[in-house]
């Protein structure tokens, strides 16, 4: 686990070069494919080349160790959060909160007035912790148990 020292060197920014992106899609298949089986043709989509997408990264000493990204619309709901990842040595450090709130951030900055997130079942309480509720049933995404969640900004 990371030290607080460690911490104070972590900053969360919007992704701006290729290498960046390329460190935080790396780092959803090692988390998403790697350690729970996503099948890699379905963990990189079209939205990853987006201009509209918002990609965020929490970096350490120029290493991707945390991102997520924020869509404009998933399929009429608005905006979405997903694919958040965390390095495992930076779990529950409270790198994963600064990124979901860098992108709350950003979009409160684009007028966004709520998002929406599928949780994977076993981390809803993190999103719960942030303010996000659950909405309806538990659903399976890629053979995962979700549940759908809410926030106002």
């Amino acid at each position: 686990m990371a030290t607080n020292s460690q911490l104070s060197d972590v900053t969360v920014k919007l992704v701006e070069t290729p290498a960046e992106l390329e460190g935080a899609v790396a780092l959803r298949m090692r988390v998403f494919v790697g350690e729970q089986g996503v099948p890699a043709a379905v963990e990189v989509d079209e939205a990853d080349s987006s201009p509209d997408t918002v990609h965020a990264v929490a970096l350490h000493q120029g290493v991707v160790i945390a991102t997520g990204r924020l869509l404009p619309d998933v399929d009429g709901k608005g905006p979405h959060v997903g694919r958040m990842a965390v390095e495992p040595r930076w779990r529950r450090t409270g790198v994963g909160g600064r990124v979901l709130a860098f992108l709350e951030a950003q979009g409160r900055a684009l007028g966004f007035r709520q998002i929406t997130l599928h949780a994977q079942e076993y981390v809803k309480s993190f999103y719960a912790g942030h303010g996000y509720q659950e909405v309806g049933d538990m659903f399976l995404e890629v053979d995962i148990p979700h549940r759908e969640m809410v926030k106002k900004l």
